[in-house]
C-alpha cells in the first residue's frame, strides 16, 4: 500500500481509503461482517476510513466505531455532515447550530474522541460560508477535529471559501471530496486543478462508474429487472442514449484491461490514483470478496501508453454521464430564484 500526505496537514493516509456506505441498512446490514472487512482492510494497508453521518442514518457510524476499538489510533477517520438526520428543521444543513450538534452525535457514534477529517457533505446556500468555516474552526480549537473538508464543491465555490478563511482568519477546507471515475472526467478542467493550486488533498468517490467500471454491466447483458438497474433504471437502461455511450465505452475497456492481464475495476481504480491531483480514491465494497478484488489492484500503476489509451476513449475533461450527486447551482433547482417576483415582472 502507498501512502501520500492529506492536504498539506502532514497527516499520511494510505492511496486506497475505505468508504463504509455499503456498511448498514442500505447494504450489508450484518455488522459482525461489515467489521470483518474493515479489519481485513486495515490488515492489508489501508489507514484511512470514510462514513458520514447519514449513511444508513447514522448506523454506518456505529458500525465503525465498534471496529475501530483498540484500532483508533492507527486509523485516519474522516466523516461527514449536512443531510438531514431526523424530521423537521435545523437538522441538517451547515449551520453551526447543526454542525455543533451533528459532530458530538458523530463522536459518539464513533465511539472516538476527536474526528481526524471533518467534512462538509455539499454547499448549502442558506448558510454564509463563513458561518460554516468558523463553526469548524473552533471544533479543530477545541480538539474535537484535526482537520476539515468538502464534498462535491463547485470549483468556484472552493476558492471563495479559501478566500473567505484567508480574508477572516479562519482554518481553510483543507481536502475536497468529488465523483471521479474513467467515464466521468469533468472535474480534471476545474476542481483538480483548483485543489491543486490551492495545495488541498482530494479523495475521489465512484471510482467504478456506479456499477459501470465492474464489468457487470456489458452491451447486450443489462438486466433491468435486479440489482441498481431496477432501482435506478434510467442509468442503466440501453434504450437511453448516455447509458449506450456508457457501455460502448466499457467494451473497449475490457479489451483494455485485458491486454494488461488485469480486471476492469484494477484498471478503474488505478486510473484515478494516477492522476496527480488526487491523494487516495475512496473504495466502497459491500462484501469481502468485493474488497479483495478491489485490493488486488492496489499495486498497479498505469504507464503513459495505457493512459494515452484512455484518453483516446475518453478525452480528458469530459463526461459520458454525468456524475450523480454533484452540486447543482441553486438558482437552477429553485425557480424563485431566476424569476422576478409575479408583480414585479413588467418590461424594462
Amino acid at each position: 500500500m502507498r501512502y501520500r500526505i492529506l492536504g498539506g496537514t502532514g497527516i499520511e493516509v494510505s492511496t486506497h481509503c475505505l468508504g463504509t456506505m455499503m456498511f448498514g441498512s442500505a447494504g450489508n446490514p450484518d455488522h459482525d461482517d461489515s467489521i470483518r472487512i474493515i479489519h481485513a482492510a486495515l490488515d492489508q494497508g489501508i489507514n484511512f476510513i470514510d462514513t458520514a453521518d447519514m449513511y444508513s442514518a447514522g448506523e454506518s457510524e456505529e458500525i465503525v466505531g465498534k471496529a475501530l476499538q483498540g484500532r483508533r489510533d492507527d486509523v485516519v477517520l474522516s466523516t461527514k455532515v449536512h443531510f438531514p438526520m431526523g424530521e423537521g428543521p435545523n437538522r441538517s444543513g451547515n449551520s453551526r447550530r447543526w454542525i455543533t450538534r451533528a459532530v458530538e452525535a458523530s463522536l459518539k457514534r464513533l465511539r472516538t474522541d476527536w474526528i481526524d477529517l471533518y467534512q462538509i457533505h455539499r454547499p448549502d446556500h442558506r448558510t454564509d460560508i463563513e458561518e460554516t468555516l468558523s463553526a469548524l474552526t473552533d471544533l479543530v480549537r477545541q480538539g474535537k477535529i484535526r482537520a476539515f473538508g468538502s464534498s462535491a464543491f463547485p470549483a468556484h465555490e472552493t476558492v471563495e471559501a479559501y478566500h473567505v478563511a484567508r480574508q477572516r482568519g479562519l482554518y481553510r477546507f483543507r481536502t475536497e471530496q468529488p465523483p471521479y471515475n474513467i467515464l466521468a472526467r469533468g472535474i480534471e478542467g476545474d476542481v483538480l486543478p483548483t485543489a491543486q493550486r490551492l495545495g488541498m488533498g482530494v479523495l475521489t468517490y465512484s471510482p467504478l462508474g456506479w456499477g459501470f467500471l465492474t464489468g457487470r454491466y456489458r452491451k447486450g447483458q443489462v438486466d433491468l429487472s435486479q440489482g441498481r438497474a431496477a432501482r435506478a433504471p434510467e442509468r442503466f437502461d440501453p434504450s437511453i442514449p448516455v447509458n449506450a455511450a456508457k457501455l460502448e465505452v466499457v467494451e473497449e475497456l475490457v479489451k483494455l484491461a485485458d491486454e494488461l492481464g488485469r480486471t476492469l475495476p484494477e484498471l478503474a481504480v488505478a486510473f484515478v490514483v494516477s492522476h496527480p491531483a488526487v491523494t487516495s480514491v475512496i473504495l466502497g465494497p459491500r462484501t469481502m470478496e468485493q474488497l479483495e478484488g478491489l485490493l488486488k489492484g492496489a499495486s498497479l500503476v498505469l504507464d503513459d501508453t495505457v493512459l494515452d489509451r484512455i484518453d483516446e476513449l475518453v478525452p480528458p475533461g469530459t463526461d459520458v454521464y454525468p456524475p450523480v450527486a454533484l452540486w447543482s447551482p441553486a438558482p437552477l433547482t429553485d425557480p424563485a430564484l431566476r424569476r422576478r417576483p409575479p408583480g414585479d415582472r413588467s418590461a424594462s
